[in-house]
C-alpha cells in the first residue's frame, strides 16, 4: 500500500464526509493509488466488516473496523494498519497513517477508470473542485480533424503560461506568455507538482515534482522515484549524501543529489 505526503487534505477537510458514513464507504470499489499503472488493487469494505483486497484479480480476504474517534483499522494477513480520517467524498478516500503525515489514497473505481488514476490527477481534481486553483482549463475543442487542448498554468513566479497541446501530450506542446512564444527556460508550476523545460516555444522536457517532508523529489516519470532521479531541499539547496525516507515503507540512497539506490 503506497502512501503519500500531501498538504491538500488539511485544506479541504471541512468539505469531507465523516469516516463513519458507512453507506458511502461500504460496497464501493476503492482503488488504491500507487502510481504503478500495471498494478490495480481494489479495496471493498463490506458492511459485515470483511475486507476484500483484489490485486489484478487475485483476491485476499481481510478485516476492517471503524473504531470511532475518526479511526479505522485494516487487518490483513501479513500486517495491520491503524488509520485516521484524512478526507472522504464520493470520489476520493484519504486515510492518514496513525502518528504520521502520510496518506493512503483510494479512488472510486468509476473515477479511476476515467481521469483519476494518478496522485497528480487526484491532487489537481481536488484543488479544482474545492479550492478554485490557480490554473484551469480554458478550452477543449475536439473535432474530427483536430484535438487541441488549451490550458493555463501559473508558475511559481506568477507567470501565466498558455499551453496548447494535441490531445493531452505534454512534450511538444506550444507554450505562450501574453500571446507570445515563451522564452527558453525552466518553469515550475505554482502548485509545485511539475517542472517543464521550454525551447523554441515548445515543451521539450517534463519533470514530476513531489514534496516529501522538507525535500522535493524530481522524477522523470510519474510514480515512485527511481535511480537517476534527483532530490533537493524545498529551498532549492543541495542535500547531503545519505539515505532519505520517501514513504512509510521506502527510503532511497542519494549521492550528489541523485538517487543511486
Amino acid at each position: 500500500m503506497k502512501t503519500f505526503l500531501l498538504d491538500i487534505f488539511p485544506k479541504i477537510e471541512r468539505f469531507s464526509e465523516k469516516l463513519d458514513n458507512l453507506t458511502l464507504l461500504t460496497n464501493q470499489h476503492w482503488v488504491s493509488i500507487d502510481e504503478i499503472l500495471s498494478n490495480k488493487t481494489v479495496y471493498i469494505f463490506r458492511s459485515t466488516n470483511e475486507l476484500l483486497v483484489s490485486t489484478n484479480g487475485k483476491v485476499e480476504k481481510a478485516k476492517w473496523e471503524y473504531l470511532g474517534n475518526k479511526s479505522l483499522l485494516i487487518d490483513k494477513r501479513s500486517d495491520s494498519y491503524l488509520f485516521k480520517h484524512g478526507f472522504f467524498d464520493e470520489n476520493v478516500l484519504a486515510l492518514k497513517v496513525d502518528s504520521s503525515e502520510e496518506y493512503a489514497i483510494f479512488v472510486n473505481e468509476n473515477k479511476y477508470e476515467g481521469e483519476l488514476n494518478s496522485i497528480s490527477k487526484v491532487h489537481d481534481f481536488l484543488s479544482e473542485k474545492y479550492l478554485n486553483p490557480d490554473f484551469k482549463t480554458i478550452s477543449r475543442p475536439t473535432t474530427a480533424l483536430t484535438n487541441l487542448v488549451t490550458v493555463s498554468r501559473v508558475t511559481n513566479e506568477d507567470k501565466i503560461l498558455k499551453i496548447i497541446s494535441e490531445g493531452e501530450k505534454t512534450i511538444g506542446a506550444k507554450v505562450y506568455i501574453d500571446d507570445s512564444a515563451a522564452p527558453d527556460g525552466t518553469y515550475i508550476y505554482k502548485n509545485y507538482r511539475f517542472k517543464i523545460v521550454v525551447k523554441n516555444g515548445e515543451i521539450i522536457l517534463l519533470y514530476f515534482l513531489e514534496e516529501v517532508k522538507t525535500y522535493i523529489f524530481e522524477k522523470r516519470n510519474p510514480g515512485e522515484p527511481s535511480v537517476g532521479d534527483k532530490i533537493f531541499k524545498q529551498s532549492g539547496e543541495a542535500i547531503q549524501n545519505g539515505v532519505y525516507k520517501y514513504s512509510f515503507f521506502k527510503s532511497f540512497t542519494v549521492e550528489n543529489g541523485v538517487i543511486v539506490k
